[in-house]
């Protein structure tokens, strides 16, 4: 077992999402103070900086943050002149991983999927040049509707065969809509699917789940203890840093992989012993409930 996979699988921590691609990023922006730029591109350096000061900061590090994800263009930029998935492992012992996603497709039978990936070979190819150990992608689920659901499991779980072929880890992500009016259906739903698709996985093929922290706490523990699951991960899905590690908490083996909950607070105005001590407050309470 690699050093990285012994990390993922087994170690104490979470993962820090810090992906926000084109649609999220400029409410990424806003958030940390944040509030025009002139251009496309000037909006990725600002969140490049952004990234960059939380990846430097101090009480950034693999003790209690185990994984990173990364858009695309920050995997291609530098972080004090060494490539950023390069340097999260070399000199922070966090383990990096790809999102791989192109977005989502309009909504059809309660589900939004992933538009198509074109160049995944490609960008499989320079993750491994980058020394990427895994990637991400990110479908959505809105409603509890059994074909949409399946079809969202069967779509992902076909994309993350062919990244293990190409010799990386992916995590699966069929995120539920925490906002959807029959959540707990959907997640219900969505278990089932899983337990039945991963079971076709051959036995050395493990995956990262990444699923909506759910209504019933407890829901994902069988697939917690599925043979073809390496982790389980739960992302915030808009809930506050306070409530998403409260309802993380009560989910046995599940860890975080949170992304607005572990920005919040976090403004570009702050000294960086303010942004310092905001960010450890922060990576502290999702640690500490990562750890159940």
């Amino acid at each position: 077992m690699s050093e990285q996979f012994h990390q993922m699988a087994t170690g104490r921590g979470f993962i820090a999402a810090l992906d926000q691609s084109g649609g999220s990023t400029p409410r990424a922006l806003r958030a940390y103070g944040i509030e025009s730029w002139a251009d496309e591109v000037e909006m990725f350096e600002l969140v490049h900086r952004m990234r960059t000061r939380i990846i430097t900061s101090p009480v950034f590090g693999g003790n209690r943050v185990i994984g990173a994800i990364l858009f695309d263009r920050t995997m291609e930029s530098t972080i004090d002149g060494t490539g950023a998935a390069e340097y999260l492992w070399q000199v922070k012992h966090v383990v990096p991983f790809l999102k791989v996603d192109k977005g989502l497709e309009d909504e059809s039978d309660g589900v939004r999927l992933m538009k198509p990936i074109p160049d995944l070979d490609d960008m499989l190819e320079r993750a491994i040049g980058h020394g990427v150990f895994g990637t991400k992608m990110r479908s959505l689920v809105t409603l509890a509707h059994k074909d949409g659901i399946v079809a969202a499991v069967d779509q992902q779980l076909t994309v993350a065969r062919r990244i293990l072929d190409a010799g990386l880890v992916p995590i699966v992500e069929p995120e539920v809509d925490i906002h959807s009016p029959e959540k707990a259906q959907a997640e219900d739903m969505l278990r089932h699917a899983l337990l039945q698709r991963l079971d076709d996985f051959r036995p050395e093929q493990q995956v990262f789940l990444k699923l909506t922290l759910p209504e019933e706490p407890g829901l994902w523990e069988p697939l917690v203890a599925h043979p073809r699951v390496a982790r389980v991960a739960a992302l915030s899905g808009g809930y506050t840093r306070a409530e998403a590690t409260a309802r993380l908490a009560r989910n046995l083996g599940v860890i975080a992989s949170f992304s607005r909950a572990l920005t919040e607070g976090l403004d570009v105005h702050q000294t960086d012993e303010e942004f310092d001590r905001v960010l450890d407050e922060s990576i502290e309470s999702i640690y500490s409930a990562s750890l159940t």
